[in-house]
């Protein structure tokens, strides 16, 4: 499957009709359309543009390697939660300490 296929899979996926796809990518539908059909090549700025709106993975996209979309900020947020909640409590408190020390580490790094 190449690339173009692979973005109207990804659209698909996304349970998006082409004009709502393109809309939101700031391009038209007919332009989208002539992608999927492979009458138009895409460069590396559009899929770039394709992995920050919609979240998949460029990796896929480009080469079909790897899950369609990123990991959800949610699902890391669950499982931190979840590896948090095993921990008894005075490892709680270690790992939030840690946790402090980390966002002072990288506002530090930013001044």
């Amino acid at each position: 499957m190449d690339i173009n296929k692979r973005l109207m899979e990804a659209r698909k996926a996304l349970n998006m009709p082409q004009k709502d796809f393109a809309k939101a990518l700031y391009i038209s539908s007919g332009f989208l359309s002539d992608i999927e059909k492979n009458r138009r090549r895409v460069n590396d700025r559009f899929i770039k543009l394709v992995s920050m709106v919609f979240g998949i993975n460029e990796n896929w996209l480009k080469n079909g390697e790897g899950e369609m979309f990123h990991k959800s900020p949610d699902e890391k947020v669950k499982r931190l939660v979840n590896i948090f909640n095993e921990l008894p409590p005075d490892f709680q408190d270690f790992a939030l300490l840690h946790l402090d020390r980390l966002l002072d580490l990288r506002n530090k790094q930013k001044t």
